[in-house]
């Protein structure tokens, strides 16, 4: 399966690429970008079933200090989990709006506290989540691995995240083919 491209860089954004070649490494890569996490920081995890989103937040909850299990809110919706900052999940699969979010009491104050991390936010409307990450999960065609897009303002608040997979990406742990043709 292949994503849809984002920019690379345009002037209010800015995109990193990272693949990661095992599940290991995705978590690896969600505890690198929990390192540089704030209280109110906003997360939307895309890509199709399977694609390893929950698996990106098991690893940023691991990097939060969380040490109970993290699994798929699907039927559940949200999940609370305490670490260093309080860890919000939410899983959007099975709304059909914005509204079923905001009438399910799936956005509020509390969240301001911690970060959240949405699976299947493109289910919600842009204006109620403007100032985020956006990150794209999907299948490598070529391995078992994934490719993961990072998509934010350069300049705003979201910015240390993308330092944060880049430092990760260029990590001496990781050798050249583990980060795959054309990573960051």
């Amino acid at each position: 399966m292949t994503l849809d491209p984002m920019p690379t860089t345009t002037a209010d954004r800015r995109t990193v690429r990272i693949h990661t070649g095992s599940v290991v490494e995705t978590r690896a890569l969600g505890a690198a970008l929990a390192a540089v996490a704030r209280p109110g920081d906003r997360v939307a995890l895309l890509g199709p079933l399977g694609a390893g989103k929950t698996q990106l937040a098991k690893g940023f909850g691991a990097g939060l200090g969380v040490t109970d299990e993290i699994t798929s809110p699907s039927f559940t919706l949200m999940a609370e989990y305490a670490g260093r900052l309080p860890l919000f999940h939410l899983d959007l699969y099975r709304l059909a709006g914005s509204a079923d979010a905001v009438e399910g009491g799936m956005l509020d104050e509390r969240e301001d506290e911690g970060v959240t991390l949405t699976e299947w936010a493109d289910r919600l409307d842009a204006s109620l989540d403007a100032d985020r990450l956006t990150i794209r999960i999907a299948p490598d065609d070529h391995d078992d691995g994934r490719a993961i897009f990072l998509d934010a303002d350069p300049s705003g608040r979201h910015a240390g995240y993308l330092d944060a997979a880049d430092r990760w990406a260029a990590g001496p742990s990781r050798s050249a083919a583990s980060r795959g043709p054309g990573a960051a």
